[in-house]
């Protein structure tokens, strides 16, 4: 196991740069800099549109981007400033607001580049402003959900991080343990002198309140992961079923064709679609039969391999059909699997009865649907969700979800600590032993919030991160 150590990174000198947008055609590029030789590369490049001029702070400057060396024009830009300590990451910044053509803003960090900043690395902006101590390691890791976030749940679970509510109350915890730690380590290290006696009581009722409270926390996870990562589902049956016709109608749009033509989706077609708050990836599959030809053969194997892969898979069922070798097969082959299943064709006549498709799968969501009138539609929605998610999640500013599996590890470190620290006080273990857990509750706390961490840890984090932010 890799060891914890202090963090205590010397903050780098250089100064940085990258485009802060995403390259393309747009209205507005940014170039942006950070560290010390922002300002001065910036009086280098901008030439003001009036003069005299004087490069306020926080101000933003219309003018000119000059290449140094023909003297020529590159774009007229908005420039703005913004000194140290107020900025993202505590140091210098510069922006520099051109129009989005790629030529431009390319010309543009070349020119900042040959100034003598380099490139940043992914990440590196947040990272400075977390070693720099602006943000804590839980906020800096809440920027790459914010800028992933694909619904308005999964937007505000990463606003919530980002405001530092899993921080304080980290803080909060941290405050209490430390003052038990102290008072144990006095009476371990002092034990002849007249020391004010440990309240027992309340330091047993304190670490049982603070255990109820990560079981809560964790308990959290599952769902929050679901809205910040999304998940992957597959439709998933014979040919002919209305795969493909489902898919249009819970996208709203013709993206998949449909035939009365057996076999006619030979690729696996993919939307993501937003079901209450949830990022469902859904992926239209071949019809799984035995193939016509090699293009279909390479269908079905692509079909069988995402369904392999799927967090959830929607067996879908044509109730107007009997059920035949092709639906047994299918039905084995995901036996397994987490599912929905979706009887189509409710406005024909039935030959599948609902009955008997109960018996046939008694834990799982049965929902009778029309892809062709549109019928059914938000009942499969509503077993969609409730199938992703064991409990309901409730989303507001002041209820804490976590969602990030590093979270949950630390949390469940702290809680089997402090929960070993309550059965020793509870069965008159040493002082040792039991200050030995907190202090190793304590730890977690730190690793966390990024006090107490791995170089490999955070080059992970922010690996994670877009070159820019």
């Amino acid at each position: 196991m890799t060891e914890s150590i202090e963090i205590n990174i010397p903050i780098r000198d250089e100064t940085i740069a990258a485009i802060s947008t995403p390259l393309g055609e747009s209205g507005i590029g940014i170039v942006r800099m950070s560290g010390p030789l922002s300002e001065p590369i910036a009086r280098k490049l901008f030439k003001p549109k009036k003069t005299p001029f004087s490069l306020i702070s926080h101000h933003f400057h219309y003018g000119k981007i000059i290449d140094p060396i023909n003297g020529h024009p590159v774009d007229e830009v908005l420039l703005v400033l913004m000194k140290s300590p107020k900025t993202y990451t505590r140091e210098d910044i510069v922006e520099i607001h051109c129009h989005g053509g790629y030529f431009i803003v390319q010309k543009i960090l070349e020119l900042v580049l040959a100034q003598g900043a380099r490139m940043a690395l992914a990440g590196e902006f947040t990272k400075r402003a977390f070693l720099n101590g602006r943000i804590d390691l839980t906020q800096a890791e809440a920027v790459i959900d914010l800028i992933k976030a694909k619904t308005r749940e999964s937007l505000e679970i990463a606003d919530q991080q980002l405001r530092g509510l899993l921080y304080d109350e980290m803080a909060s915890i941290k405050e209490k343990l430390v003052e038990h730690l102290t008072l144990l380590e006095a009476h371990i290290d002092f034990p002849e002198e007249e020391i004010e006696a440990i309240p027992l009581t309340e330091m047993k009722g304190d670490l049982f309140n603070k255990i109820q409270k990560l079981e809560e926390w964790i308990s959290t996870y599952e769902g929050g992961r679901v809205f910040r990562e999304g998940v992957s589902c597959a439709i998933t049956g014979k040919t002919n079923v209305g795969k493909s016709s489902l898919l249009n109608v819970l996208i709203k749009q013709e993206r998949a064709i449909v035939t009365p033509i057996p076999g006619t989706t030979r690729d696996v077609i993919e939307e993501t679609l937003n079901i209450h708050g949830i990022p469902v990836r859904l992926m239209d599959t071949a019809g799984l039969r035995k193939p016509q030809d090699s293009i279909e053969q390479e269908g079905v194997r692509r079909a069988k391999e995402r369904v392999a892969d799927a967090d959830l898979v929607l067996l879908m069922i044509d109730r107007s059909r009997h059920l035949d070798d092709d639906d047994e097969e299918i039905f084995r082959e995901i036996e397994t699997k987490k599912k929905v299943v979706v009887l189509n064709k409710k406005d024909l006549t039935p030959n599948v009865s609902l009955t008997a498709t109960r018996e046939r799968f008694p834990s799982y969501s049965i929902v009778q649907i029309s892809a062709l009138k549109g019928e059914g539609i938000e009942e499969l929605k509503q077993a969609i969700y409730s199938s992703l998610l064991q409990r309901d999640t409730r989303i507001s500013p002041e209820h804490l979800i976590i969602t990030n599996i590093r979270h949950k590890t630390a949390l469940s470190q702290m809680k089997k600590n402090l929960s070993d620290a309550l059965i020793g006080l509870e069965e008159g273990m040493s002082l040792e032993l039991i200050a030995f857990e907190i202090r190793s509750a304590l730890n977690s706390v730190g690793e966390m919030v990024g006090e107490t961490t791995t170089e490999e840890v955070l080059n992970r984090i922010f690996a994670q991160f877009c070159i820019g932010k």
